[in-house]
């Protein structure tokens, strides 16, 4: 039954469940116990002063109901999951600092923003180091059996699925992604450069991970400002990561729509469930009333780890669809602050387009209850998974 990922993806849910729910009361005792609450800063919202010293550093629920499933139940030679491994573990210590110094050495500004940017781009230039350069890492194209003597005998293999059928399959080694909506809905990214350019593609596929992964993770830590509306959102796009990542790395799947088959990288739905199943089980803690935060030990990993797989499945396009929640709320932060400076230098005094940044500080400004606010996000978050699936088909 082991050797089935249909079976480990349940089992790694159940399991990521299991110790979410037990762990996280545990730990939730533990914090209490210590002393070890959040700070809160007046910012004049309704309800924000009950907040005060509820437990934080919450995310070392989630690292722990991610990291455990997937130890035990994925192959852990498989390249896709050890860069996922990578990623949780890396900034969940970055996100760790940051929370220790906020609360141990009671500064309020935690780790300074230089560093966690470099930590941030230190992850781009790995997880885009290892996309790019591992052999290991690669797509197929199927192909008839009239042209295989046109390909490198080295490059195609023959793939039998589940069904019997043989696919004449062509290695495809260059860094490539999907186009969302459209006929050829595959970009390799060397074409994007001169020809006699092409071997320094990885001077434009790195940067643009380090910028992905940089987005995403810091767009995931600005959502988590309300109870539960970072961890459900996260949830939602967890399940649509997992959808991907199936289909991609099954036969018959990618035959059958038409997609890119990625060898390999079906073993990444176990991590995923387990994903899946750490946010679901830290929600049940994290919902309104919140009675544990997961601080930025848990929102910079899950933003990562988010980058990180959309990257693996050859998705980082479809991006601001299905992280449309991330995208807006740092995009109100960037317009706001934007704005506030262009009216300090052009009027003397500085004026705001939107009550309070990020966004849903301005739906509680305007007096909306937050399990309210994170009701609808959860909604129009359902709603984009929903697209970006459907982007498989529609084109």
């Amino acid at each position: 039954m082991f050797t089935y990922i249909s079976f480990r993806v349940a089992l790694a849910m159940i399991l990521s469940l299991v110790i979410s729910m037990i762990y996280g009361n545990v730990l939730i005792a533990y914090l209490r116990k210590k002393q070890i609450g959040e700070t809160i800063r007046d910012l004049g919202l309704e309800g924000q002063s009950q907040k005060k010293g509820t437990p934080t550093m919450g995310g070392l629920i989630i690292l722990g109901a991610i990291l455990v499933p997937t130890l035990l139940l994925a192959r852990l030679d498989n390249n896709y999951i050890i860069l996922l491994l990578i990623t949780t573990v890396w900034l969940g210590l970055i996100g760790f600092a940051d929370d220790y110094i906020k609360v141990f050495k009671k500064n309020k500004e935690g780790l300074h923003g230089r560093f966690k940017i470099i930590g941030q781009i230190g992850l781009g230039i790995i997880v885009g180091s290892i996309l790019y350069f591992n052999e290991g890492i690669y797509t197929k194209e199927e192909i008839k059996a009239s042209q295989v003597e046109k390909y490198n005998p080295a490059d195609v293999s023959h793939v039998a699925d589940d069904r019997g059928d043989v696919h004449f399959m062509v290695k495809n080694a260059a860094p490539t992604t999907t186009i969302p909506f459209m006929t050829s809905h595959e970009i390799d990214y060397s074409k994007i450069l001169p020809e006699n350019w092409r071997d320094y593609t990885w001077l434009i596929f790195i940067p643009i991970v380090i910028f992905i992964i940089t987005a995403v993770s810091n767009g995931a830590n600005l959502t988590d400002g309300i109870d539960g509306l970072a961890t459900g959102t996260s949830a939602i796009i967890g399940t649509t990561l997992l959808a991907f990542a199936y289909v991609s790395g099954n036969i018959i799947w990618a035959d059958y729509l038409n997609i890119m088959y990625i060898p390999n990288v079906g073993e990444l739905s176990i991590f995923i469930a387990a994903f899946i199943g750490a946010c679901v089980g830290f929600l049940w803690y994290n919902a309104y009333p919140a009675q544990v935060f997961m601080g930025d030990t848990g929102s910079l990993a899950i933003g990562g780890i988010i980058a990180t797989l959309a990257l693996s499945v050859r998705k980082e396009l479809l991006l601001p669809v299905m992280c449309g929640i991330f995208l807006i709320e740092n995009l109100s932060v960037m317009i706001q602050v934007s704005y506030f400076k262009y009216t300090k230098k052009k009027f003397g005094e500085g004026r705001r387009i939107f009550l309070m940044s990020p966004l849903h500080h301005h739906y509680q400004k305007m007096g909306m209850h937050e399990s309210k606010i994170v009701s609808r996000f959860w909604i129009i978050g359902i709603l984009l998974a929903v697209l970006s699936i459907i982007t498989l088909k529609i084109r």
